[in-house]
């Protein structure tokens, strides 16, 4: 398993630079975080490179493509975006796609592939592959669109576009719909990263009623490559909670 550690979720308020060093000291390879246009680029390349640390992931924009009126802002978005990933490093990205607009689903479902679609030969150019993430509606996401995995992975299907995947959230995807390591199983080929979370609460992985031990492994066993992020918000001292997952 490959790790990358949310710095916005596991060292709130702490800036790249200061955060950084612990991710390596707790014997993590990677990073991600949710927003790029907040943070000195550059700085954080020369960290990077100094910690000998990598950049698994981070957040385009949040444009929304359940409304096409926005598809023109979005495509500005993503370029930029793609400007930021060429800069550290990253080759794939997340994106979220907005909010329920009160169209019907089916309305929202085509306006969201038909922006995918125009985006699809961008990032094949780039090679950055933009990942789209069902969010839990009980929780921490009411009025998002997409909620549902298997609506998200036939949506990576009528793309039909090798650049563009699905991020898969355990945590959000329990609280959806459960049935974690089957969905996996079906559709690993469409998944393009992980995030991590103990459920209840959010917190740290080995708290709550998550498997993770049983839903890692299995992904171990289907060949994934790429990372998993911790995007959690810890209950204790971070680099110790890290420590843990490292050695494990």
């Amino acid at each position: 398993m490959k790790f990358s550690v949310c710095l916005d979720a596991l060292f709130r308020g702490m800036k790249p630079s200061d955060c950084m060093p612990l991710v390596k000291k707790a014997g993590m390879p990677a990073i991600e975080f949710w927003t790029w246009w907040d943070k000195d680029l550059a700085k954080m390349k020369e960290d990077l490179t100094d910690l000998d640390l990598q950049v698994a992931t981070f957040c385009t924009r949040f444009v929304s493509l359940v409304d096409d009126s926005q598809h023109d802002a979005y495509l500005t978005g993503l370029k930029e975006s793609l400007a930021a990933a060429q800069v550290l490093g990253c080759r794939t990205l997340i994106t979220q796609v907005g909010q329920d607009t009160g169209l019907s689903r089916d309305q929202q479902h085509a306006n969201l592939v038909k922006g995918l679609k125009t985006c699809a030969p961008i990032l094949e150019e780039s090679g950055v592959t933009l990942m789209i993430e069902p969010l839990n509606l009980l929780v921490d996401h009411k009025g998002y669109y997409l909620a549902s995995s298997d609506e998200a992975f036939q949506i990576i299907d009528e793309v039909g576009s090798p650049r563009v995947k699905v991020l898969f959230d355990i945590y959000h995807q329990q609280i959806t719909e459960g049935h974690l390591i089957s969905r996996i199983r079906n559709n690993i080929d469409k998944i393009g990263h992980f995030h991590a979370a103990g459920n209840p609460g959010r917190h740290e992985l080995d708290q709550g009623e998550i498997n993770y031990p049983a839903v890692f492994k299995a992904i171990d066993a289907l060949g994934y490559q790429g990372y998993i992020g911790l995007e959690y918000f810890p209950t204790g001292d971070p680099v110790e909670g890290l420590t843990r997952i490292a050695k494990d």
